[in-house]
């Protein structure tokens, strides 16, 4: 089955998203640590993940 324009699941932009509202808010802390900069990433990327299991489930 072919996915028109209509049919596109957008859930996996929610990934690319919380890692830049991450990298966001990891700009406020890089000048502090180093590792506050990258934790933030990775709280990004796990808030991403979960949201793109909340859209792809109820969709």
């Amino acid at each position: 089955m072919e996915k028109t324009e209509s049919n596109v699941d957008k859930s996996s932009w929610a990934i690319g998203g919380g890692v830049m509202i991450g990298i966001g808010a990891g700009f406020f802390f890089l000048q502090t640590s180093a590792l506050a900069f990258v934790g933030c990433i990775i709280i990004g990327l796990g808030i991403g993940l979960m949201m793109t299991s909340i859209i792809s489930r109820s969709s």
